[in-house]
Formats: structure tokens, C-alpha cells, sequence
């Protein structure tokens, strides 16, 4: 590996640029800005710009809001009309109901909480007054009749949409201008209104006069900011011990865990929280919130190996008998406080992931018949263990770094090959182009993204009356970038008796949204487990191999695969990275500017995705930025939803909006929109990048990034590139001290203790 900041042909020494004031960037990849701080504005999905499921809650909730709200519901049917955003919507609500219907159809669990004390009991108190009619119980939770499943139809192919993708527009002028009046009235700036209206709806203004706090909902809103426009608007009557305060700040602040990669919080940690935001008294606060249903409450009995064991939700109907109570008293507890959604998501999905698993006989593979037992008797090696392993359960996990894709794309060939309806989604359209070794689906193997599979505006495989995907088997490449709801929808599409692989690199960073599917599972063991033997080819893949390890190895370069560029400050470490991306690698290499990436740690800051794309906008493709700061030609990140990014270009822009071309595919985002979607992309930060790969990557690791760094981000970071990959290094050894002393930062998650309450391990 070469050391030499020459060793790629770099042009003779040019004045740096000054530095100005250094200020440590609050929006990296591995650690949160503290509630409160204020930062680069986010755009919506982008959740690196707050640690993008890196931050750590330790008595308090660290991270800032991403922008985009819930993921909604509601769109047209005609499959060709909608746009992306709307098909999706569309089919997340086909797949909310039938979660509904799953969970109608389940035993109730047992009752739990008996033996709690203090504010734990207050807590399952405000529930039970829920449950028993003392306080309005939401719709959600009333129980219905379960819905027998119905023969499945010949599954229908859906077409591809034939218009350009356009978003939905932003809500009605009317309802903006009203919001715009009441924000006004409280201090607040007007320009915000399109995007409160959004986030709180068209009654926006009456909600925000009755609850000047709702304002928090909108992402990147901080406390002092909603304290002061409630002060505005309420005057005498506003005060830090008023209930919606309260309320708001507990919603608040589980948002904030969720874009840190939770999907709940322990109790005293959610009650510090609250005391360090000055909510006089938590524990009311907590159950107003709780009372509100605008969270939920969850007890987890705590094995004394430490793991986790079965939880359900506290104050549920249902009877224990003495002995069972007896046994409950000897085992420690944990509170766990939820937002709704995020639970809904995790429970749903451990119960999709029990039925897939319990759909198929468990004497072996023999039992399965038909074509899964000549699948591997087709393959070799790798594949040949994974198809054994998939002909006989119904959930199979398949690990290894970039070379062991080969292995779940030979079964899909394999399957298709033996009449099976096989497919397989990546987490990008570069993820699904690597898998087949081209940019569109063949017979051999057909693929697509999980957001195209869902949405249906990729084609795919067709879907029965009911709603489930027409496949017996679904291979999920990239699997640590599922986030809960995601994987819940995904999992939940498929019909019993399908088979299901989720296949990834478990060193790489975890999803940007909440939970930590893949890892959970991995631990769960409720599943085989089919480790590839195929290792990562040449200098990049032995120093990434490395890095998965936790050592940090010098590695022999010959053909200048790895070059270190140190830099002593922010303004030589942008000088640099811009003279790498425009003139060094092209020169030494062939590899041109628009297939090299940035990638840095975070957006904000002297060196962060937005000072390095305005130098290298001002290189590669200088313009007055006359589309609302973009000119035709320039690369940018688009961000469509949470946790999701597509490189693109711009293309032109016109009265319809911003027109783009992202994974060959047109997309217009009206111009409301896109200041939350699209930013330039010559530079990402790593959770931007996930997922794909490019020829050369040139990673700038700049001083004041030290605290930031971890083994996960380096190994993502640095996995991304293909051929060259170039280290601009400012950290000196919080490298390889991040390498080999920081892991995966913690999660707060139930998915692990809710399988296991449904499957028992395969220990």
C-alpha cells in the first residue's frame, strides 16, 4: 500500500485553500448530534445527515430528524398511471392490511406486568385504562375477525408504468397559506409552511393553534425552536409542564431514536431524555403519550445469559396462572416505549418470518419434493450448500463479502432453470445490475430493487387475489440495509410455502432506517446459517477482508490499487480529494469524474458532502445553479424516501419540476420537493453509498472525523470501490484504533426476542 501522497500521478503542489473556522461535523455516519444542536438541514431520506442508525441513546436520544414524513397510504389503482412514490404508498397499504388481518388472526398473549412496581406500573396502568374503556381506544387496536386465505389466482404480470415518474405535488395552496399565517403569528419562518403541512396535514393550522408543539413533527425542528413558537402563540398559557408539551417531546424523541437506528427505548432512558429537555415530570409525560396511543409500552423478561427473552406488549388481556407468575418473579424485566408504527412493523414481521419458517416440514429436504430436490445436484460448492439448505426451510440466511453474490445468483438460475417462479431484489439498481452482470433482467435471473418489488413500478412477479408476490422463491441481496418496515412489507408479500434468503455482508453499516434486521437474525439462530466460502479477490479484498476482522493490514498495491494521501488540515484534505477526482485517477487510471465517488463521514463541516460537491461543482461542472442551485450535467444523490438514495444526473428542468435520469430511468421531482430530495452527489457519506459500487473511491477521512469513525463505516466506505480506492487521511491512528476497537454501535430492537417466542433455535 502505498504511503506516498505522489503515488497516483497528482499534479505539482497548489496553494490550499484556508481552512476557516474549523467546526466538528454533527452529521457523520457513527455518531449523533445532541438533541438540540443545530445542523445542516436534512433532506428527506438522507438520514446520514443525523447518524443514520449509528447515534447511541445512553440516557439520551442523540440524532437529528430526517425530513419525510410516515410512510403513507392511500394511492390510484391503475398500476401504469402511478408515479414511483405513488405506487409504493399504494402497496404499503395493501400490505398494512393484510398485516392487520394476520395479527386479527393470532392468540392473544398472555398477561404480563403483574410484578412490575413504580413508574413501570403507572406505565401499564395508563394502558389497561386504555384497554378497559376509561380513555378512547384507538381503531388500530380493535380486534377483528380473522380473514381465512383464499386460493391464489393466476398471478398477473403487472405492467412497467409507461410515464416519466413524477411526485406527488406538495397539499393545497390554501392549506399553505393558512399554516403560513399561524407560523407567522408565532415567530416561526414562513418558508417552513409547505413542509408543516405536509408533515402535520391539510388541518394544519387548527392543529397547530390547539398544539403549538405538533411542530416538532416536522423533521429537523428542535425543542427550544417549538418552545419558542409556543410561546408565541400561547403566551401566559404556555409553560414547560404543560401535557402536550410533554406528550410532544416523548413522540419527539422516539423519532429521534428511530433515525438513530432504534425501534424502542428503555424506559429510564426515555424518562432522562425527558428531564434534560425540561419536562418537570417525565413519567406523566410518558403516559400521556402512552394514554394518547401515540406509543406503546413492551416488558421484556431478560434471560440470565443476558439474552433477551419473549416479550410481549404490557397490559394485554389474558390470564397467567399462579405457577406462571411464580416463574415470571425470577426473572429480571426490562420497560421498552415504542412509536406505534416501528412496533406494528417488528411484530408483523417476526410473525411473517415464523410462518415462512413453520410453512415448511422439518424432517428435511426430502420432504419438500418436486423441483427443490434437483436444485443442488445442478450447483456446485457454495451454491450447491445454499440450495440444500433453501430445498428444506422456508428461511434461509446466506453470508459473504462481494464474491459470494455468485452463490445466490447461480440458485436463481438454477430455480428458474428447474420451473421454480424465482426472483431477487438488491438494495440498488447498481446492486441488481453487479448480480446479473448486466443493466436489465434475464431469463437466468431476474432481479430488481425492494422498493421497485413493492411498489410494482419494476414489473417483477405478479400477485394473487390476496395480495401475495407469485414466487416460491425470493432471494434478498444486501439484506443489512432492510430496515423493519421494509422488511416487514417484503416478508409479509410472500405466500406460505415460499422460500426466502436473505444475503449480505454483516460487517457492513447497518440500515438507515430503523432496526438491525439482518443482525438480529443472524443472532435469533431460528434459521440455517450459510457462510460462503468465497473470498474477496486481490489488494482491495484482502485490506477490506481485513478490516472485517478488525486489523487494518498494510497491503501490497502494485497496481496502485490503494494509495494514502495524508493531509494536515480540512483545506488541504478538499484540495486534495477534488485534484484526485479530476485530474489524478482519470490520468493515471482511465477512470473518469463521473465514475469516481467521495464518500466522507458526514454532510456538515469543513470537509463534508456539502463543501466537497461545491468544489468539485466548481471543477467539473461550474453554472450559476439556475434549477434552485443545479445545473444541467451535474451528479446528484436522489432520495425518493427514508433510507434510500439513487445516484443521478440532472437532465433540465422545467414548469413540471426538476427533470433527472437516475439508474437510466427519467424522473421529474416537483420543485417543492426538491430541496428535501436531491442534493449533488459527486460526494456521498457512506450510508449514501451502501449498496453500490464504483471503479474508483476516493474516501477522505479528515481530522476533526477521529470520533466519528468505526470498523463498520471504514469497512463500507472502503469496500465501495472496485478497482482503485484512494485514502485522503487526516486521523492518523483513529484509524486503525476505529478499526480494531469500534463495532456496530448498539440498537435498541425486539425482533430477536419476538422470533425466538415463535421459533425456537436451531442450537
Amino acid at each position: 500500500m502505498s504511503t506516498d501522497p505522489e503515488a497516483t500521478p497528482a499534479t505539482p503542489e497548489e496553494p490550499r485553500t484556508p481552512e476557516g473556522a474549523r467546526e466538528r461535523s454533527g452529521d457523520a455516519d457513527g455518531a449523533g448530534t445532541a438533541a438540540g444542536d443545530a445542523g445542516t438541514e436534512p433532506a428527506a431520506g438522507d438520514t446520514d445527515t443525523a447518524p443514520a442508525g449509528e447515534a447511541e441513546v445512553d440516557g439520551e436520544v442523540s440524532g437529528a430528524a430526517a425530513d419525510g414524513g410516515d410512510v403513507g397510504e392511500g394511492a390510484d389503482d391503475g398500476v401504469a398511471k402511478r408515479s414511483e412514490a405513488e405506487a409504493e404508498l399504494a402497496a404499503q397499504r395493501v400490505e398494512r392490511e393484510r398485516i392487520e388481518r394476520r395479527r386479527a388472526a393470532r392468540q392473544g398473549p398472555v398477561e404480563s406486568g403483574g410484578k412490575l412496581s413504580g413508574s413501570a406500573a403507572e406505565l401499564l396502568a395508563a394502558v389497561r385504562a386504555v384497554e378497559s374503556g376509561d380513555k378512547p381506544v384507538r381503531l388500530d387496536f380493535v380486534e377483528a375477525e380473522a380473514v381465512p386465505r383464499t386460493p391464489p389466482e393466476q398471478p398477473v404480470r403487472a405492467p412497467r408504468p409507461v410515464p416519466v415518474p413524477v411526485e406527488p405535488g406538495g397539499p393545497s395552496a390554501g392549506a399553505v397559506e393558512a399554516v403560513r399565517r399561524v407560523l407567522a403569528e408565532g415567530g416561526a419562518p414562513e418558508p417552513l409552511a409547505v413542509r408543516v403541512t405536509a408533515a402535520v396535514g391539510e388541518d394544519a393550522e387548527a392543529v397547530l393553534r390547539d398544539d403549538p408543539w405538533q411542530l416538532l413533527r416536522v423533521g429537523g425542528v428542535k425543542p427550544e425552536q417549538a418552545d419558542g413558537f409556543a410561546r408565541a402563540l400561547l403566551g401566559a398559557e404556555c409553560g414547560p409542564d404543560d401535557e402536550r408539551r410533554g406528550r410532544a417531546l416523548t413522540v419527539w424523541l422516539l423519532e429521534q431514536a428511530a433515525v438513530a437506528g432504534h425501534t424502542a427505548l428503555d424506559l429510564a432512558a426515555l424518562v432522562t431524555a425527558l428531564g434534560r429537555q425540561g419536562v418537570p415530570d417525565a413519567d406523566a409525560a410518558v403516559q400521556g403519550a402512552l394514554g394518547e396511543g401515540e406509543a406503546l409500552v413492551f416488558q421484556d423478561a431478560v434471560e440470565e445469559t443476558g439474552a433477551p427473552a419473549p416479550s410481549r406488549a404490557a397490559g394485554t388481556d389474558g390470564g397467567d396462572g399462579e405457577d406462571g407468575e411464580e416463574a415470571e418473579e425470577e426473572r429480571p424485566v426490562r420497560v421498552l416505549v415504542g412509536l406505534e408504527r416501528y412496533a406494528l412493523a417488528e411484530e408483523s414481521l417476526a410473525d411473517a418470518l415464523a410462518r415462512l419458517v413453520n410453512a415448511v416440514p422439518k424432517e428435511g429436504a426430502g420432504e419438500s419434493g418436486g423441483p427443490w430436490e434437483s436444485l443442488a445436484g445442478a450447483l456446485a460448492g457454495g451454491a450447491a450448500e445454499l440450495a440444500r439448505a433453501v430445498a428444506g426451510h422456508g428461511l434461509v440466511l446466506h453470508t459473504g463479502g462481494e464474491a459470494a453474490r455468485a452463490e445466490p445468483a447461480a440458485l436463481l438460475g438454477a430455480a428458474r432453470a428447474a420451473g421454480l417462479r424465482a426472483y431477487g431484489v438488491c438494495h440498488t439498481p447498481d446492486g441488481a445490475r453487479r448480480l446479473t452482470g448486466s443493466d436489465r433482467e434475464t431469463d437466468a435471473a431476474p432481479v430488481g430493487t425492494v422498493a421497485g418489488l413493492l411498489s410494482g413500478t419494476e414489473g417483477g412477479p405478479g400477485r394473487d387475489a390476496e395480495g401475495a408476490l407469485a414466487l416460491d422463491l425470493l432471494v434478498v441481496l444486501d439484506a443489512p440495509q432492510l430496515d423493519v418496515e421494509s422488511a416487514a412489507m417484503l416478508v409479509e408479500s410472500l405466500p406460505d410455502g415460499a422460500r426466502l434468503v436473505l444475503s449480505g455482508d454483516p460487517a457492513v453499516l447497518w440500515s438507515a432506517g430503523p432496526g438491525r434486521v439482518f443482525a438480529d437474525l443472524l443472532a435469533a439462530r431460528s434459521c440455517p446459517q450459510v457462510a460462503s466460502r468465497l473470498p474477496d479477490s486481490g489488494p482491495l479484498g484482502e485490506l477490506v477482508s481485513g478490516i472485517g476482522v478488525g486489523e487494518l493490514q498494510q497491503v501490497a498495491a502494485p497496481g496502485k490499487e490503494i494509495v494514502i494521501v495524508p493531509v494536515r488540515d480540512a483545506g488541504e484534505a478538499v484540495h486534495r480529494a477534488v485534484q484526485l477526482v479530476a485530474d489524478s485517477v482519470p490520468r493515471a487510471l482511465g477512470v473518469p469524474p463521473e465514475r469516481t465517488v467521495v464518500i466522507v463521514p458526514g454532510h456538515g463541516g469543513p470537509v463534508g458532502t456539502v463543501a466537497l460537491n461545491t468544489a468539485l461543482k466548481e471543477r467539473l461542472n461550474p453554472g450559476p445553479g439556475r434549477f434552485g442551485g443545479f445545473d444541467p450535467g451535474d451528479r446528484i444523490a436522489y432520495s425518493p424516501a427514508p433510507g434510500r438514495t439513487t445516484p443521478g444526473r440532472v437532465v433540465d428542468a422545467d414548469a413540471d419540476g426538476l427533470h433527472l435520469e437516475c439508474a437510466g430511468a427519467p424522473v421529474v421531482v416537483p420543485r417543492e420537493r426538491v430541496e428535501q430530495r436531491v442534493r449533488h452527489g459527486w460526494a456521498l457519506t457512506a450510508h449514501q453509498a451502501a449498496g453500490g459500487r464504483w471503479p474508483a473511491v476516493v474516501a477522505v477521512l479528515p481530522g476533526d472525523a477521529a470520533q466519528t469513525l468505526s470498523r463498520p463505516w471504514v469497512y463500507t466506505a472502503f469496500g465501495r470501490a472496485e478497482r482503485h480506492l484512494s485514502v485522503v487521511h487526516g486521523v492518523e491512528q483513529a484509524l486503525p484504533r476505529a478499526v480494531a476497537e469500534v463495532p456496530h454501535k448498539p440498537r435498541t430492537t425486539r425482533l430477536r426476542t419476538l422470533l425466538r417466542a415463535q421459533v425456537p433455535t436451531t442450537e
